[in-house]
């Protein structure tokens, strides 16, 4: 998922730094409490790695755990920034709304987040997270017993096949395409396998995708993938009710499987979510109902949002904000404020920020790794917004990523603000002394601050420095092209789900180098492409974890495509009203899903 300017993705890409965004996983950060820790404080290591495993069928009934205190009743206030691009569960890849989703949206499997944060994937409408045979390429899932829609009208198998045959249609553009793609072939040609969607009667083959009954789904992907159920806790895998499926209007109006429901949507300005009746506790492992409604509003500007949860009065008392962060200036005035310490998390985030190098361009390493070695880490944190905005990176994987390991190929622990003397040194070597950089940097506020540090570094380094301002609006297409001029930019990038599968193939594998694809630096390095495709073939993702882990470092220091800026942190605050707040590690933010009214 790429980061953009305004919120963070999973899928679009990017330009931003704290203070400038709503992130789908990341931004400033810094407190503690309230469910989540910070205990390590802002910049310090965690082992948030070793937190996820595949729960069992137990860990998949429910009812979700009762949080202490946690009673019936009253209104939560969210507020956001941004409004939401969709409420369709098929078209959601962005943080708030894969948030948002939580409470009127179930797919087959989903994330048990644990009290002490550690997360399972469990079944969610499925009993299990999923049994596989011939090899990892079949996949059967058997959906529970008493789930019904906010009708009261039963879940089917049915239902889970329209939700995921909808996802072939055109209209389908914005969401996750792991599992189209893994049934019916790669990029966009898993379209051509049903061109209108389920929409004009006709279906996928049962050798695809096959429904026996009502309560069986059998997956039969074109290879093996391990990371199955991962990939059905996406929001698109899940139920959608065929004759409730208004193809574009489910947009504004998606039928509930969760907890609660759609009451009244005014598009841009406000949702509110009350209970679904249809909604049976025992059947849901991962989400609660205590409130009565969550009234939802947008506009609201981080230094809004901080200072109305800061107040703490009227509504705002039982307010909170899926992905506003504590507003920069005001961090400070959040930590020093002890009536906050019980109300604040800090957590790092599935998003890592690298400064790229087109290969196409800079075609000798040694100049890559001038350049890798000047980057300026811990002047761009500062730009961002210091300490509780980004945490340093060293390397290609950010450290919510299972299977991750501490790694610094280029001394940045020890020189975080760069060192000059090592790239001149390999400038010479190379005879490339006062080589010209076109730098690429987006017309925000923050990434103008971050490119005045970034030139002088490169600059102190020996190199001549070209910037080019991109208008905000078109950074994403223009770094995607392959052809676009640029020598260094920046972007970001978040794990789909907490393994590096959903990392280093779709940045660095080269036989994906196109318009609009993700590997920004153009690496095509064969014995990649071919450990790509070993790692890939392991049948267990917990084996597959540290084979990522190797294969980043030796990206990094064989090829040295990008060099690691910083992992995003989050800093989020709420009103003292509200209890049951915790972190969600796997999409950034804090979880509204056991949040109650005190």
């Amino acid at each position: 998922m790429r980061t953009t300017v305004n919120r963070r993705a999973r899928r679009t890409a990017v330009v931003l730094a704290a203070g400038a965004l709503v992130l789908s996983a990341c931004s400033s950060g810094g407190g503690g409490g309230g469910g989540a820790t910070d205990s390590a404080g802002p910049g310090q290591d965690k082992n948030v790695a070793a937190n996820y495993s595949i729960g069992t069928a137990a860990d998949s009934t429910g009812p979700a755990p009762t949080p202490s205190g946690a009673r019936k009743g009253g209104t939560v206030t969210v507020l956001q920034r941004d409004a939401f691009h969709h409420l369709d569960p098929g078209q959601i890849y962005y943080g708030d709304m894969l948030i948002s989703q939580l409470l009127y949206n179930r797919s087959l499997t989903g994330y048990k987040i644990g009290t002490d944060g550690k997360v399972k994937v469990v079944g969610d409408l499925a009993t299990d997270t999923g049994t596989s045979s011939d090899g990892g390429k079949t996949w059967k899932f058997t959906l529970k017993d008493g789930l019904k829609w906010q009708d009261g009208s039963p879940i089917t198998s049915q239902d889970v096949r329209w939700g995921i045959e909808r996802l072939y249609a055109s209209f389908e553009t914005d969401g996750p395409q792991y599992i189209q793609q893994w049934l019916s072939g790669d990029g966009t040609s898993y379209r051509k396998a049903l061109p209108d969607g389920p929409y004009d009667g006709k279906h996928l083959p049962s050798s695809v995708l096959d429904t026996p009954d009502d309560k069986t789904i059998v997956f039969h992907f074109l290879k093996p993938h391990a990371d199955t159920p991962y990939a059905t806790a996406m929001p698109n895998i899940g139920a959608v009710k065929a004759d409730k499926d208004g193809k574009q209007k489910y947009d504004n109006a998606p039928f509930s499987s969760g907890p609660y429901q759609v009451a009244d949507y005014k598009t841009g300005k406000s949702l509110t979510l009350v209970r679904n009746q249809g909604w049976d506790p025992k059947t849901d492992p991962i989400r609660t109902q205590y409130p009565d409604k969550f009234e939802i509003s947008f506009g609201h500007q981080f230094t809004d949002s901080t200072r109305r949860l800061l107040a703490d009065q009227g509504p705002d008392k039982y307010g909170m904000s899926y992905t506003n962060a504590v507003a920069p200036e005001m961090v400070e005035q959040v930590l020093k404020d002890p009536s906050t310490k019980a109300r604040r998390l800090i957590e790092i985030q599935p998003y890592l920020d690298v400064i790229n190098f087109n290969m196409d361009r800079l075609k000798d390493i040694r100049v890559r790794k001038a350049l890798a070695y000047a980057v300026p880490s811990g002047q761009i944190i500062q730009q961002i917004g210091g300490a509780t905005a980004g945490k340093l990176a060293t390397n290609l994987v950010s450290p919510s990523i299972q299977g991750y390991q501490p790694s610094d190929p280029f001394g940045k622990k020890a020189k975080p603000n760069g060192d000059p003397d090592k790239a001149r040194a390999l400038l010479k070597e190379a005879g490339k002394e006062g080589q010209e950089i076109v730098y690429a940097y987006a017309n925000t506020d923050v990434q103008q601050k971050v490119s005045v540090v970034v030139a002088q570094a490169l600059e102190r380094a020996g190199f001549k420095v070209q910037k080019k301002e991109i208008d905000s609006n078109v950074w994403d297409n223009s770094i995607a092209e392959v052809k676009n001029g640029f020598d260094i930019f920046r972007t970001g990038w978040g794990a789909d789900w907490p393994v590096a599968s959903t990392v280093v193939p779709p940045l660095y594998d080269g036989r994906v180098i196109s318009d609009g694809a993700q590997n920004y630096s153009h690496l095509n390095d064969p014995a990649v492409n071919k450990e790509i495709d070993r790692i890939n073939a392991v049948p267990d993702v917990k084996q597959a974890a540290p084979e990522w882990m190797k294969l980043a470092d030796k990206i990094l220091t064989d090829d040295v495509p990008a060099v690691p800026t910083y992992a995003n942190l989050q800093f989020s605050l709420w009103g003292s009203g509200l209890g049951g707040v915790k972190y969600h590690p796997v999409y950034g933010y804090p979880d509204p899903s056991g949040v109650f009214v005190k």
